[in-house]
């Protein structure tokens, strides 16, 4: 009987002992997922409010820019980079605005440690939807790729060394900016048919992209707070 008595016993500490452990480890994968969550929320905010900044001190410089609804593109019109259709070049008239903006960017992304919670801002070039054959054959496509070509180049050349932003880096090390084309596919002006309505969708974008932990990694996590 007292053999049997202290098998029960047994059994009951290492029963007892697995479930704490269970209870810390399903402890241990909310907090986990918690603090995902509230990285991604706080990352969020900053965001919004970096780019709020940048359109305000843009609006003391006498530059108007517009900053999507959910706080994550600044959206640079064609008034203030002087693209005729068909041409990627931003005339000299209009380089000093470019790189006002590209000096309130890079002082933002600093003064709000962007670098430890940007993934990726892409320069984004856009097009009218007058097709265009040059480029060699590359059409709309490359035209707007080589539109945000253009104003990268002259970040790149023309702003000073304490603003370059192709130093800055994200978390992992990789640069932060990057430049992308996006032809007459995403028209922020569905009328096309006249010259503003047409020179409204030659523009550039700055999207700002954040830190987020990947699907994978989060679904993971969720399953297991599930099995638990």
């Amino acid at each position: 009987m007292t053999g049997v008595l202290f098998v029960f016993i047994l059994v009951v500490v290492v029963l007892a002992i697995q479930l704490m452990q269970a209870q810390k480890d399903f402890q241990a994968q909310t907090d986990d997922l918690s603090e995902q969550i509230e990285k991604s929320s706080k990352a969020e905010n900053i965001r919004k409010s970096m780019l709020d900044e940048i359109q305000k001190d843009l609006e003391s410089e006498g530059i108007e820019v517009i900053v999507s609804q959910n706080g994550s593109v600044i959206s640079i019109p064609n008034d203030l980079l002087g693209f005729d259709s068909g041409s990627y070049d931003i005339k000299e008239k209009y380089e000093a605005k470019s790189l006002t903006i590209g000096t309130i960017i890079a002082r933002e992304i600093e003064e709000h440690d962007g670098e430890e919670f940007l993934d990726t801002v892409f320069v984004e070039g856009h097009t009218d939807n007058a097709k265009y054959q040059g480029l060699e054959g590359t059409g709309n496509w490359g035209l707007s790729t080589f539109r945000a070509i253009s104003l990268w180049k002259l970040w790149e050349e023309e702003l000073p060394s304490d603003q370059q932003l192709e130093t800055m880096q994200g978390p992992e090390g990789q640069p932060l900016f990057s430049v992308s084309g996006y032809s007459d596919t995403r028209p922020v002006n569905a009328n096309q048919s006249t010259d503003l309505g047409a020179a409204a969708n030659r523009r550039i974008d700055i999207r700002f992209t954040i830190v987020r932990a990947d699907s994978d990694t989060l679904k993971e996590i969720e399953r297991e707070v599930a099995d638990q």
